[in-house]
Protein backbone atom coordinates (compact mmCIF):
# COMPACT_ATOMS: atom_id res chain seq x y z
CA UNK A 1 0.00 0.00 0.00
CA UNK A 2 1.41 3.40 -1.02
CA UNK A 3 0.13 6.87 -0.13
CA UNK A 4 -2.93 5.43 1.66
CA UNK A 5 -4.18 3.57 -1.45
CA UNK A 6 -5.34 -0.05 -1.53
CA UNK A 7 -3.34 -1.94 -4.11
CA UNK A 8 -3.75 -5.62 -3.11
CA UNK A 9 -7.02 -7.64 -3.23
CA UNK A 10 -6.54 -8.69 0.38
CA UNK A 11 -6.30 -5.11 1.43
CA UNK A 12 -9.66 -4.35 -0.28
CA UNK A 13 -11.30 -7.23 1.56
CA UNK A 14 -9.86 -6.15 4.88
CA UNK A 15 -11.00 -2.56 4.37
CA UNK A 16 -14.50 -3.61 3.33
CA UNK A 17 -14.81 -5.87 6.38
CA UNK A 18 -13.67 -3.05 8.66
CA UNK A 19 -16.28 -0.72 7.15
CA UNK A 20 -19.08 -3.26 7.66
CA UNK A 21 -17.94 -3.83 11.26
CA UNK A 22 -18.02 -0.09 11.85
CA UNK A 23 -21.64 0.20 10.63
CA UNK A 24 -22.65 -2.95 12.53
CA UNK A 25 -21.20 -1.51 15.75
CA UNK A 26 -23.25 1.65 15.03
CA UNK A 27 -26.43 -0.49 14.97
CA UNK A 28 -26.97 -0.46 11.21
CA UNK A 29 -27.04 -4.08 10.07
CA UNK A 30 -29.78 -3.95 7.38
CA UNK A 31 -30.33 -2.22 4.07
CA UNK A 32 -33.07 0.44 4.09
CA UNK A 33 -35.27 1.77 1.26
CA UNK A 34 -38.03 4.39 1.26
CA UNK A 35 -40.62 2.26 -0.59
CA UNK A 36 -42.64 -0.25 1.51
CA UNK A 37 -41.83 -3.89 0.81
CA UNK A 38 -44.10 -6.94 0.97
CA UNK A 39 -41.87 -9.40 2.86
CA UNK A 40 -44.35 -12.24 2.31
CA UNK A 41 -44.65 -11.77 -1.46
CA UNK A 42 -41.89 -14.26 -2.25
CA UNK A 43 -43.55 -16.97 -0.18
CA UNK A 44 -46.98 -16.56 -1.78
CA UNK A 45 -47.66 -18.92 -4.67
CA UNK A 46 -48.67 -17.38 -7.98
CA UNK A 47 -52.18 -18.68 -8.76
CA UNK A 48 -53.12 -18.47 -12.44
CA UNK A 49 -56.63 -17.18 -13.21
CA UNK A 50 -59.40 -19.70 -13.75
CA UNK A 51 -61.09 -19.99 -17.16
CA UNK A 52 -64.08 -18.06 -15.81
CA UNK A 53 -61.79 -15.30 -14.54
CA UNK A 54 -59.95 -15.12 -17.86
CA UNK A 55 -63.28 -14.85 -19.68
CA UNK A 56 -64.47 -12.09 -17.35
CA UNK A 57 -61.22 -10.16 -17.84
CA UNK A 58 -61.49 -10.51 -21.62
CA UNK A 59 -65.12 -9.33 -21.58
CA UNK A 60 -64.15 -6.36 -19.40
CA UNK A 61 -61.47 -5.40 -21.92
CA UNK A 62 -63.99 -5.59 -24.76
CA UNK A 63 -66.51 -3.45 -22.85
CA UNK A 64 -63.83 -0.90 -22.03
CA UNK A 65 -62.96 -0.68 -25.71
CA UNK A 66 -66.58 0.08 -26.75
CA UNK A 67 -67.39 3.80 -26.50
CA UNK A 68 -70.37 4.69 -24.27
CA UNK A 69 -73.72 5.46 -25.85
CA UNK A 70 -74.09 9.16 -26.47
CA UNK A 71 -70.31 9.65 -26.84
CA UNK A 72 -68.89 12.60 -24.88
CA UNK A 73 -71.48 13.90 -22.43
CA UNK A 74 -70.15 17.42 -22.93
CA UNK A 75 -71.70 17.28 -26.41
CA UNK A 76 -75.21 16.37 -25.25
CA UNK A 77 -77.90 18.97 -26.01
CA UNK A 78 -78.57 21.41 -23.18
CA UNK A 79 -82.10 22.27 -24.40
CA UNK A 80 -85.00 20.15 -25.63
CA UNK A 81 -85.16 22.17 -28.85
CA UNK A 82 -81.85 20.69 -29.98
CA UNK A 83 -82.41 17.17 -28.71
CA UNK A 84 -84.30 15.74 -31.72
CA UNK A 85 -81.56 16.68 -34.19
CA UNK A 86 -78.91 15.10 -31.95
CA UNK A 87 -81.16 12.05 -31.45
CA UNK A 88 -81.39 11.53 -35.19
CA UNK A 89 -77.67 11.97 -35.89
CA UNK A 90 -75.58 10.64 -32.97
CA UNK A 91 -73.91 7.45 -34.35
CA UNK A 92 -73.77 5.54 -31.05
CA UNK A 93 -77.55 5.62 -30.53
CA UNK A 94 -78.47 3.24 -33.37
CA UNK A 95 -76.83 0.94 -35.96
CA UNK A 96 -75.72 2.57 -39.17
CA UNK A 97 -78.52 2.68 -41.74
CA UNK A 98 -81.30 2.03 -39.21
CA UNK A 99 -84.48 4.07 -39.69
CA UNK A 100 -84.73 6.53 -36.82
CA UNK A 101 -87.90 8.19 -35.60
CA UNK A 102 -87.78 11.47 -33.67
CA UNK A 103 -89.62 12.23 -30.42
CA UNK A 104 -92.61 14.55 -30.64
CA UNK A 105 -94.51 16.83 -28.33
CA UNK A 106 -94.20 19.96 -26.23
CA UNK A 107 -91.84 20.65 -23.35
CA UNK A 108 -93.38 20.49 -19.88
CA UNK A 109 -96.18 18.29 -21.24
CA UNK A 110 -98.89 16.97 -18.97
CA UNK A 111 -97.71 13.45 -19.78
CA UNK A 112 -94.55 11.94 -21.25
CA UNK A 113 -95.09 8.52 -22.88
CA UNK A 114 -92.05 6.28 -23.14
CA UNK A 115 -91.81 3.10 -25.21
CA UNK A 116 -88.83 0.87 -25.89
CA UNK A 117 -88.45 1.63 -29.59
CA UNK A 118 -90.50 2.64 -32.65
CA UNK A 119 -93.13 0.36 -34.11
CA UNK A 120 -92.45 -1.50 -37.36
CA UNK A 121 -94.79 0.87 -39.24
CA UNK A 122 -93.13 4.03 -37.95
CA UNK A 123 -91.20 6.21 -40.35
CA UNK A 124 -91.63 9.94 -39.79
CA UNK A 125 -93.96 9.74 -36.78
CA UNK A 126 -93.53 7.70 -33.62
CA UNK A 127 -96.29 5.20 -32.76
CA UNK A 128 -98.14 5.27 -36.06
CA UNK A 129 -99.13 1.59 -36.03
CA UNK A 130 -101.64 -0.50 -34.07
CA UNK A 131 -100.02 0.32 -30.75
CA UNK A 132 -100.19 4.01 -31.53
CA UNK A 133 -103.88 3.81 -32.40
CA UNK A 134 -104.58 2.13 -29.08
CA UNK A 135 -102.53 4.80 -27.31
CA UNK A 136 -104.55 7.54 -29.00
CA UNK A 137 -107.74 5.93 -27.67
CA UNK A 138 -106.22 5.71 -24.18
CA UNK A 139 -105.14 9.35 -24.28
CA UNK A 140 -108.65 10.38 -25.31
CA UNK A 141 -110.09 8.44 -22.35
CA UNK A 142 -107.53 10.18 -20.11
CA UNK A 143 -108.75 13.55 -21.43
CA UNK A 144 -105.43 14.04 -23.20
CA UNK A 145 -104.21 14.11 -26.80
CA UNK A 146 -100.95 13.80 -28.69
CA UNK A 147 -100.46 17.55 -28.92
CA UNK A 148 -100.48 17.71 -25.12
CA UNK A 149 -98.26 14.65 -24.72
CA UNK A 150 -94.53 14.16 -25.25
CA UNK A 151 -93.96 10.85 -27.06
CA UNK A 152 -90.53 9.27 -27.20
CA UNK A 153 -88.69 5.95 -27.25
CA UNK A 154 -85.63 4.68 -25.44
CA UNK A 155 -84.01 3.73 -28.75
CA UNK A 156 -84.38 5.96 -31.82
CA UNK A 157 -84.58 2.96 -34.17
CA UNK A 158 -86.19 -0.45 -34.02
CA UNK A 159 -83.76 -3.37 -33.59
CA UNK A 160 -84.53 -7.07 -33.49
CA UNK A 161 -83.55 -8.14 -29.96
CA UNK A 162 -82.22 -5.33 -27.75
CA UNK A 163 -79.75 -6.39 -25.06
CA UNK A 164 -81.02 -4.00 -22.39
CA UNK A 165 -78.41 -5.02 -19.84
CA UNK A 166 -75.61 -4.26 -22.29
CA UNK A 167 -77.24 -0.98 -23.33
CA UNK A 168 -77.59 0.01 -19.70
CA UNK A 169 -73.90 -0.75 -19.04
CA UNK A 170 -73.03 1.55 -21.93
CA UNK A 171 -74.86 4.51 -20.33
CA UNK A 172 -78.19 4.42 -22.21
CA UNK A 173 -79.99 5.06 -18.93
CA UNK A 174 -78.00 8.29 -18.50
CA UNK A 175 -79.06 9.45 -21.96
CA UNK A 176 -82.68 8.71 -21.09
CA UNK A 177 -82.44 10.56 -17.77
CA UNK A 178 -81.00 13.57 -19.60
CA UNK A 179 -83.88 13.42 -22.08
CA UNK A 180 -86.48 13.39 -19.32
CA UNK A 181 -84.75 16.27 -17.55
CA UNK A 182 -84.89 18.34 -20.75
CA UNK A 183 -88.55 17.49 -21.45
CA UNK A 184 -89.67 18.29 -17.86
CA UNK A 185 -93.03 16.46 -18.05
CA UNK A 186 -95.54 16.53 -15.21
CA UNK A 187 -95.93 12.74 -15.32
CA UNK A 188 -94.21 9.79 -17.00
CA UNK A 189 -96.00 6.72 -18.40
CA UNK A 190 -93.65 3.84 -19.28
CA UNK A 191 -94.71 0.98 -21.57
CA UNK A 192 -92.32 -1.94 -21.05
CA UNK A 193 -91.40 -3.93 -17.96
CA UNK A 194 -87.90 -4.66 -19.32
CA UNK A 195 -87.19 -0.93 -19.36
CA UNK A 196 -88.08 -0.64 -15.70
CA UNK A 197 -85.95 -3.59 -14.65
CA UNK A 198 -82.80 -2.39 -16.41
CA UNK A 199 -82.93 1.33 -17.14
CA UNK A 200 -85.52 3.01 -14.94
CA UNK A 201 -85.50 1.15 -11.64
CA UNK A 202 -83.97 3.95 -9.58
CA UNK A 203 -86.62 4.10 -6.85
CA UNK A 204 -85.37 1.35 -4.54
CA UNK A 205 -88.30 1.56 -2.13
CA UNK A 206 -90.57 -0.18 -4.66
CA UNK A 207 -90.63 -3.36 -6.67
CA UNK A 208 -88.52 -3.57 -9.81
CA UNK A 209 -91.68 -3.88 -11.92
CA UNK A 210 -93.56 -1.07 -10.17
CA UNK A 211 -92.00 2.29 -10.94
CA UNK A 212 -93.38 5.15 -8.82
CA UNK A 213 -90.92 7.96 -9.62
CA UNK A 214 -88.12 8.51 -12.08
CA UNK A 215 -85.17 10.42 -10.66
CA UNK A 216 -82.83 12.49 -12.81
CA UNK A 217 -80.24 15.21 -12.34
CA UNK A 218 -82.85 17.96 -12.30
CA UNK A 219 -85.28 16.32 -9.87
CA UNK A 220 -87.92 13.60 -9.93
CA UNK A 221 -90.95 12.86 -12.11
CA UNK A 222 -94.01 10.92 -10.86
CA UNK A 223 -94.15 7.76 -12.95
CA UNK A 224 -96.21 4.70 -13.66
CA UNK A 225 -95.16 1.61 -15.63
CA UNK A 226 -97.00 -1.18 -17.38
CA UNK A 227 -96.59 -3.83 -20.09
CA UNK A 228 -95.55 -2.83 -23.60
CA UNK A 229 -98.19 -1.84 -26.14
CA UNK A 230 -98.03 -5.19 -27.97
CA UNK A 231 -98.85 -7.04 -24.74
CA UNK A 232 -101.75 -4.66 -24.03
CA UNK A 233 -103.12 -5.32 -27.50
CA UNK A 234 -102.89 -9.08 -26.95
CA UNK A 235 -104.44 -9.13 -23.46
CA UNK A 236 -107.33 -6.76 -22.73
CA UNK A 237 -107.02 -7.55 -19.00
CA UNK A 238 -103.72 -5.66 -18.98
CA UNK A 239 -105.50 -2.56 -20.33
CA UNK A 240 -108.11 -2.77 -17.59
CA UNK A 241 -105.41 -3.05 -14.94
CA UNK A 242 -103.57 -0.04 -16.36
CA UNK A 243 -106.77 2.00 -16.46
CA UNK A 244 -107.53 1.27 -12.82
CA UNK A 245 -103.98 2.21 -11.82
CA UNK A 246 -104.24 5.40 -13.87
CA UNK A 247 -107.46 6.43 -12.12
CA UNK A 248 -105.91 5.71 -8.72
CA UNK A 249 -102.71 7.56 -9.65
CA UNK A 250 -104.33 10.70 -11.03
CA UNK A 251 -107.00 10.71 -8.33
CA UNK A 252 -104.29 10.64 -5.63
CA UNK A 253 -102.41 13.42 -7.37
CA UNK A 254 -105.51 15.64 -7.62
CA UNK A 255 -106.49 15.11 -3.98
Amino acid sequence: MSGGSLEQPGQWTEALGAALDWWRDAGVDCAFVDDPQDWLAASRPVVPPTPAQRKAMAEAEVVAAIPPIGADRAGWPSELAGFAAWWMAEPSLAPAGARRVPPAGPAEAELMVLVAMPEEEDSERLLSGRGGKMLDAMLAAMDLSRDRTYLTSVLPARIAVPDWADLASRRLGDVLAHHVALAQPRRLLVFGRSLVSTLLDNDSTHKRSDLRAFNHDGGSVPAISTYDLEALLAKPAFKASLWNRWLEWTGTEQA
